[in-house]
């Protein structure tokens, strides 16, 4: 694999901390972004790298020179702004294969291998590394289909007509250098307007890869804060899939929002007092947080998958506009009892993921590469609680939706907690406290 680094940023966002050093040089631990971005790629063996250089680019230069953290360096100097993609026009007859692109103002830790694999198997000719974010109102929010294709791109700070899923372009890409060919080189391009978009919108093979690992930009003084608290506190290492990651598992209706029955439209979706705190409190942590729910009103004709698919987009956007969100969204949509009108026949199957039966959490270790054994489940009823204990991990039991008043299993809980935030709570204080409940 090769990669080429965008390391030409002004970084007037960061000025009074950056002062007079190139935006991908501002030390984040004591070393740069962009040498955590070359030791990110070594380990995932990664050895020749381009760096666009524009502004202040001798500061850059002097710094890595021409080897560093066993890659070699090479240098594409700007003497005038080519945009997002004008250099990579350039520097795509060098490029006989798909290779790797960043923005030098992101702090990441990421497997590549694995990202640059999707891109293969998908035979995409760009692929963007995407993730659910705090702050999915100023981000560009992209919609996928069941394949990962690109299907829709909404682009930053323009009003949104409605509930969007919490899907983010990080900025991190693999591009096949064919989608350069036949541009003219030595102008701006601009690699999203006059690549990406049209490409998706033609239908092109661009595809998201959803990741969990660790991608931040750190474009302003708050976020380069708290990038500066995840380094410290182990959280960007951590979350590299190469390492079993640990998750909060949650039961969606009476956990998250208030229990109203089986929902059938995104208007009745309300969410708990302080539900979107408790899942904030998770995304700051080690943890992931992924929902999982069963869903029978889609086998009994209640509810369409596209309906479904409008009440988690309307439960990820009240959750984004208070700097929440879920890592993955796992359903089940069966049912085994018929009898029900207008219900779906091929979805009324006694199914292996069916809480308390484990297969959506066995999908989510398979994709995630979670440890459900050093994982927890948080519900409010025995089912919850019974599908912890199958998976051989903790059930916490929240006295909101059924408050585990259901009955269906004789199963106890590990912790009973009031609502969702006191269980989040007393589980991320603990783990500070290397107490584990």
């Amino acid at each position: 694999m090769k990669a080429v680094i965008m390391a030409g940023g002004k970084g007037t966002r960061l000025a009074g901390v950056a002062g007079d050093i190139p935006k991908p040089m501002v030390s984040v631990g004591g070393k740069p972004i962009l040498e955590h971005q070359l030791e990110s790629l070594a380990r995932s063996g990664v050895r020749e790298v381009t760096m666009v250089v524009g502004h202040l680019r001798n500061r850059i230069m002097r710094y890595f020179g021409e080897e560093q953290s066993g890659i070699r360096i090479h240098y594409f100097v700007e003497e005038s702004p080519l945009g997002t993609a004008g250099a990579l026009v350039n520097l795509s007859a060098q490029m006989t294969e798909p290779f790797l692109l960043l923005f030098g103002d992101i702090m990441l830790d990421i497997d590549f291998c694995r990202f640059y694999a999707f891109h293969l198997e998908k035979g995409s000719k760009a692929t963007l590394f995407a993730h659910p974010n705090s702050h999915p109102l100023d981000s560009d929010l992209l919609r996928v289909n069941t394949d990962g294709r690109v299907v829709g791109w909404e682009p930053k700070n323009r009003p949104r007509q409605k509930d969007h899923p919490n899907l983010v372009n990080a900025g991190i890409y693999v591009l096949s250098p064919e989608i350069f060919a036949g541009m003219q080189t030595g102008r701006r391009v601009d690699l999203e307007k006059e690549i990406l978009l049209p490409l998706a919108a033609s239908g092109g093979a661009v595809f998201a890869y959803r990741s969990t690992e660790y991608a931040k930009d750190m474009g302003t003084p708050e976020r380069l804060r708290l990038v500066e608290q995840d380094l410290t506190a182990g959280i960007c290492q951590a979350r590299n899939l190469t390492n079993p990651q640990r998750c909060i598992f949650l039961d969606r209706d009476g956990t998250v929002n208030r229990l109203k029955g089986f929902l059938s439209a995104a208007d009745q979706l309300e969410l708990l007092d302080g539900a979107a705190e408790a899942v904030a409190a998770i995304n700051r942590s080690k943890f992931l947080c992924c929902v999982v729910t069963n869903q029978p009103v889609v086998a009994r004709g209640e509810c369409s998958l596209e309906t479904l698919d409008e009440i988690h987009a309307r439960l990820e956007t009240l959750l984004g506009e208070k700097g929440a969100y879920f890592d993955r969204i796992y359903f089940c949509p069966h049912h085994p009892d018929k009898g029900f009108t207008g219900e779906v026949p091929e979805l009324k199957i006694d199914c292996s993921c069916r809480k308390p039966k484990i297969g959506m959490l066995l999908k989510a270790a398979d994709e995630l590469h979670i440890d459900l054994n050093a994982s927890y489940f948080i519900g409010d009823s025995t089912v919850d609680l019974q599908t912890a204990r199958n998976a051989g991990m903790k059930g916490f039991l929240v006295q909101t939706g059924e408050g585990g008043k259901d009955g269906r299993y004789p199963v106890h809980a590990d912790a009973v907690f009031t609502d969702l935030k006191a269980a989040v709570d007393a589980i991320i204080k603990g783990e500070n406290h290397d107490e584990r409940l």
